[in-house]
């Protein structure tokens, strides 16, 4: 049953048409994205009606939570992958083995991360940029958030791995059923319960220990999706240097995000736990409107890995050129709508006026800025899942490290708080216009490769053609 259905897979990766096919794809994938960016804002919302400190610790502690994911991305997309560049050569057996060492090594790592967060959550804080009025609320949130790591970081790999096998609505059940639950259980462990921001973080817990558990069902159970074995644990060097390889874009992007939030966090706390908050609130915006994209761009990249495994490198490109357009006129929308009710969402999250002054320009510039995100994220995933991944590293490191974090060491000194504002759409900017240029070199050598291929195959014609004659 899943070898038939592992074939059928590949002919609808190779054959039916990409503008039928991202979209189907990228469907459950955008879903769990914005179900996974509206319970993050959800906990930024719910916890910022308990005051300023407390809605600035959730952005504090999203630092670190970030720089987990980033941990758990690299493994979970450096297994999908390759996963997916094996299932277009038809190796499944292989395939399986990267899935069960993806999965196993996301525990162990998960448990090592949560119990070492755990003992030094009272001293890491204040070096993700906690004050002292905002770290007991950072430090109770922080203790009780770790304990669902484990669960976070595998149902992340699963995730990723069911993906890139084509099976997005699996991943999409998975992470949307948490991400849903999350949103009621916030309000009954904060308001209910009485249990304040330590409330936000079990809740939290819960939901990922539900995802968890429902996508490991689904890799075990449904007929198309390679289960996770313990006897197919097989790690090696060769795997780990797979996974490292093809992964470390995310890390790099992930981990970035993670530094870069902290810079933010010091550089905003001369203007006080107001402007933390409001940076935070326009940070979980912003990643709302690009949850969308990443989402159609992660439907995008198991149709590019097998094709690419398949060396069908003009399928590629035109799933490519079709992806990009689709996601920069939704960000232009999304853009648009956002630029003009900025005062309005801030407002969703805090009324207080200091918040609402640092908060609504910034959202403004962001909202200009952000359609030309979807040629960052495009030109990440392209150059990671063909596997130029030092290119790919790069584009990774561009809009919130190697163009970011420089801005937000110069400007705030020369504007002051303006500085903060402008600090992440001028990175966009120049973001944007590095990764258009290693983009267009990726294809300029795949369209060489395109023209070998079919030199060869005239070639080979030619000498069938002669053979029959003789």
């Amino acid at each position: 049953m899943k070898q038939v259905s592992q074939e059928a897979r590949y002919r609808q990766m190779m054959e039916e048409p990409v503008y039928t096919l991202i979209p189907r794809l990228a469907v459950p994938t955008i879903v769990s994205m914005l179900v996974t960016a509206i319970y993050n804002m959800a906990d930024t919302y719910f916890v910022s009606q308990l005051g300023t400190s407390p809605s600035a610790a959730v952005g504090v502690v999203f630092s670190l939570m970030t720089g987990i994911q980033a941990v758990a991305f690299m493994i979970g997309m450096g297994c999908g992958n390759e996963i997916a560049r094996l299932l277009g050569q038809k190796d499944v057996e292989e395939a399986e083995r990267y899935v069960a060492t993806g999965f196993f090594t996301e525990l162990l790592v998960g448990t090592l991360l949560a119990v070492l967060g755990i003992t030094f959550a009272g001293q890491l804080v204040y070096r993700l940029g906690s004050t002292p009025t905002i770290a007991p609320y950072a430090a109770s949130y922080t203790r009780y958030a770790l304990l669902g790591v484990p669960f976070f970081m595998c149902s992340l790999g699963m995730n990723n791995m069911l993906r890139f096998q084509g099976n997005s609505f699996y991943s999409m059940l998975g992470i949307a059923t948490g991400g849903v639950l999350n949103i009621f259980l916030d309000p009954l462990f904060i308001y209910v319960f009485h249990m304040g921001i330590a409330g936000a973080a079990i809740a939290t817990v819960i939901s990922q220990m539900i995802s968890f558990f429902i996508l490991v069902w689904q890799c075990n159970c449904m007929p198309a999706c390679l289960s996770i074995r313990l006897r197919r644990f097989s790690p090696s060097i060769e795997r780990y240097r797979n996974m490292l390889r093809f992964g470390l874009p995310s890390l790099a992007r992930q981990g970035i995000a993670s530094i870069s939030v902290i810079v933010v966090n010091f550089a905003a706390q001369p203007y006080g736990d107001a402007a933390i908050a409001a940076i935070a609130i326009v940070s979980r915006v912003a990643m709302f409107m690009n949850s969308a994209i990443i989402g159609f761009g992660q439907g995008f990249q198991p149709v590019c890995g097998f094709n690419y495994g398949a060396g069908n490198y003009k399928r590629v490109e035109q799933a490519y050129n079709f992806s990009l357009r689709v996601c920069f006129s939704a960000l232009l929308l999304m853009g648009a709508l956002v630029f003009f009710n900025a005062e309005r969402v801030m407002m969703l999250f805090r009324k207080d006026p200091e918040v609402l002054a640092v908060g609504t320009l910034a959202l403004q510039l962001q909202s200009l800025s952000i359609p030309l995100a979807a040629q960052i994220t495009m030109a990440n995933m392209f150059s990671q899942t063909t596997g130029y991944n030092v290119r790919a590293t790069v584009v990774a490191l561009l809009r919130q490290g190697i163009c970011l974090i420089p801005i937000l060491l110069i400007l705030p000194r020369l504007l002051g708080v303006r500085g903060i504002q402008a600090a992440q759409p001028l990175s966009d900017v120049f973001a944007a216009v590095i990764a258009f240029f290693i983009t267009r070199s990726i294809l300029r050598e795949m369209r060489n490769k395109t023209a070998e291929q079919e030199k060869a195959e005239s070639n080979s014609g030619k000498t069938l053609a002669q053979a029959k004659e003789v």
